[in-house]
């Protein structure tokens, strides 16, 4: 099965939906007061399962339309989005090289994976 332009678009926005999710979710728990667990139903955190939910069918219809071992691995760039984002939204969270480090190291290993892709169609094909 060949992986589809269409798949790896809507593996990148399952991505983009599951960090939004995850960022809602961390401002949905900021507000919460585990004595009144009414608290529980506040609006971002409420968002960020229906952002996680999104972002779960469209990784769902890419798996359709893709090879698992191509979409995959392009899902742990949500580490990517959530590491960036954090330090911009939350006083508390911060990036330091390390971090930083582990980024460039997820980006370049998504890149290397869909390299083995493309490689592995030249291969079959030639």
């Amino acid at each position: 099965m060949q992986t589809t332009q269409k798949a790896i678009i809507l593996t990148i926005l399952c991505t983009i939906f599951t960090s939004v999710g995850q960022i809602l979710w961390k401002y949905g728990v900021i507000r919460i007061d585990f004595d009144h667990l009414i608290t529980l139903l506040n609006i971002p955190f409420i968002l960020g399962f229906v952002a996680y939910g999104l972002g779960a069918m469209f990784l769902l219809i890419a798996f359709k339309e893709g090879e698992l071992s191509v979409l995959y691995p392009i899902v742990a760039t949500s580490y990517v989005w959530v590491s960036i984002l954090s330090p911009l939204l939350f006083p508390t969270d911060f990036m330091n090289p390390l971090k930083w480090a582990g980024v460039i190291i997820i980006l370049i290993s998504v890149s290397v994976l869909g390299l083995g892709n493309s490689h592995k169609k030249v291969a079959h094909h030639g």
